[in-house]
């Protein structure tokens, strides 16, 4: 179907001029603009996605040609053609209405009872400890390709050790390093990893510092809204081309989101990086947090047109994890609230229900607590501030790399999916 140089019509479905719908031959629907040469996934006035099922009509076939195209053959009524017969009976893909499943009691393994993951490959930054170890834990055992993006490599061979002692040796594990303390660094992992991976299913952005007394990292900038948000934001856009319709993006955050002390507008490099006499660590905590949301809504809208799912998460609060290891008093107060708090496999669930559950097939820039769509803070929810903080955050990743001085800025890949 399409309407190329066609008029505007009333119709919501209707394309607009220069658009043509297409199919892939797994059934996924495309839309092709003929004006900007370009394609999406999701239909460019509802920006929904579509699928066809079911079996050919009588009489046609399919055969796929030299260069790749898809050709239809009625040989019958001696028609061919480039266009599905079945595109007229596409499905909008499900997602549209959830249904709470889980709650805050259930556990990883419990949302991920009966799924079959093989096949599938997720990345996931701090994976050696806590709700990423166990988020690790629960993808691999059922049968999903992990990699460990860690900072240390003896914590994270002991996890993965450990893992393939749980399962005699049946789990896909890899560990490439990754300091998010560094932009350098995150950049040689993101190399590494195209080297070594054509895909990636489950993008899963876990690592995050917390109650760390004031420092800077080696490109300058506070250690809580680097490690959590900036360099976060660096690797996914790195990683952009091994991403495709069907990926999702977990960003995990917080209900502290709730507490920064953003301005609506006028972000500036002093806020999201603040000097040792304006630095507060639990309020740097706290708008690293609500980074994560603006940024994954932000990453949202900008790649809704290829189809990914992105979601903010938070996983529960004062879960025992290592995240609490920089001061006694962090670490005496989590002992202290643990009985009342989430397992570390309630810890993980919400993670892993936005990692895989199918009726979140076409929904993105939603947060989630407890298994379910939670409304994040209004502040998260300022599109023009999550605008600024993209940009900013761009912008930023250019000076440092600008200040190496030693060609590693090049092909930063900030600009993708924009």
């Amino acid at each position: 179907m399409s309407n190329i140089g066609g008029a505007e019509t009333d119709s919501e479905d209707e394309l607009p001029s220069a658009w043509e719908e297409r199919v892939t031959n797994e059934g996924n629907v495309y839309y092709l603009n003929h004006q900007t040469k370009s394609t999406q996934w999701t239909h460019p006035r509802t920006n929904k996605m579509k699928k066809v099922t079911g079996s050919l009509p009588y009489g046609w076939e399919k055969k796929v040609e030299e260069d790749g195209r898809i050709l239809f053959i009625n040989a019958e009524k001696n028609v061919q053609s480039f266009t599905d017969p079945r595109l007229a009976f596409a499905q909008e893909e499900a997602g549209q209405s959830i249904r709470q499943k889980f709650d805050s009691s259930s556990t990883a393994l419990s949302v991920l009872h009966g799924k079959d993951l093989t096949g599938k490959i997720a990345l996931i930054t701090g994976s050696n400890i806590g709700i990423g170890l166990e988020t690790a834990r629960s993808l691999a055992f059922h049968g999903c390709e992990i990699i460990f993006a860690c900072r240390n490599r003896q914590t994270t061979m002991e996890a993965m050790e450990k893992l393939n002692e749980e399962r005699r040796g049946n789990c896909k594990l890899n560990f490439i390093q990754l300091d998010l303390s560094s932009l350098r660094s995150t950049k040689n992992f993101c190399e590494e990893v195209k080297r070594q991976y054509q895909k990636i299913d489950f993008l899963i952005l876990n690592a995050g510092i917390f109650g760390l007394p004031y420092g800077t990292t080696e490109d300058g900038l506070e250690r809580h809204f680097q490690v959590n948000h900036l360099s976060h934001q660096f690797l996914t856009t790195q990683l952009s081309e091994l991403l495709n319709h069907e990926s999702r993006v977990v960003v995990l955050s917080s209900e502290s989101h709730r507490f920064s002390n953003f301005p609506k507008h006028d972000l500036t490099k002093e806020i999201l990086s603040p000097s040792a006499s304006k630095f507060s660590s639990m309020m740097a905590y706290n708008n690293a947090k609500l980074c994560n949301v603006l940024f994954a809504c932000e990453l949202a809208r900008k790649w809704q047109s290829r189809g990914i799912s992105v979601f903010a998460v938070h996983p529960g609060n004062m879960i025992s994890t290592g995240i609490s290891r920089n001061w006694w008093f962090w670490r005496f107060l989590f002992v202290l609230v643990r009985p009342f708090t989430k397992s570390l496999q309630q810890g993980a669930a919400t993670t892993v229900y936005c990692t895989t559950a199918p009726e979140l097939t076409g929904l993105t820039g939603i947060y989630f607590n407890n298994c379910y769509i939670c409304e994040p803070s209004k502040l998260s929810q300022n599109e023009d501030l999550a605008k600024e903080l993209w940009n900013l955050s761009e912008k930023l990743i250019k000076e440092i790399f600008e200040n190496y001085g030693d060609g590693a800025a090049g092909g930063t890949g900030m600009f993708i999916g924009n």
